[in-house]
């Protein structure tokens, strides 16, 4: 009996992990994903910054992001700062707001608690024309820190 129970406590933890991470989608297990709903609603409730990334589970550049960014433990660390949402295929947001440079994939935005996108934080490094693709998770980082460092968050160092 006591077998069965403890067998049924693991399952129950599986369980509820992998529901836990059923937005992960490959971008990060270890990252409290949220809908896109949800995640506006809590931003506001929480008044902490969202980011949001728009890909496509048949796009190449989406494919070679995702493993790198799931990767970094930095991005990880940090976006326990965020409210953070990942949106595939036909969740893609359809305001116009979400593709102010083009409707290419990846894009990645930073919004303060109100919904409104932060546009002066996106990819500095990248290409001038799609301001909010990010094909390496540096320059990810990066547009966090500097999110976090204009809202006054410190960003907690994990020591080794």
């Amino acid at each position: 009996m006591e077998l069965r129970l403890a067998l049924l406590m693991v399952f129950c933890t599986v369980s509820t992990a992998l529901a836990d991470n059923e937005l992960a989608r490959g971008w990060g297990d270890s990252i409290a994903w949220m809908t896109l709903d949800k995640g506006l609603e809590t931003a506001r409730t929480e008044d902490k910054p969202l980011m949001l990334i728009i890909h496509k589970s048949w796009c190449g550049a989406c494919k070679a992001l995702k493993p790198r960014f799931a990767d970094s433990s930095e991005i990880a660390e940090l976006s326990e700062k965020f409210i953070m949402v990942n949106t595939l295929d036909d969740e893609e947001p359809k305001d116009k707001k979400y593709a102010p440079d083009g409707g290419y994939i990846p894009r990645i935005f930073f919004m303060n608690p109100n919904g409104e996108i932060i546009s002066d934080v996106y990819n500095e490094s990248g290409n001038a024309q799609y301001k909010y693709y990010y094909p390496q998770p540096d320059a990810i980082l990066s547009s966090m820190r500097r999110v976090a460092q204009t809202r006054g968050i410190k960003e907690v160092k994990k020591e080794l």
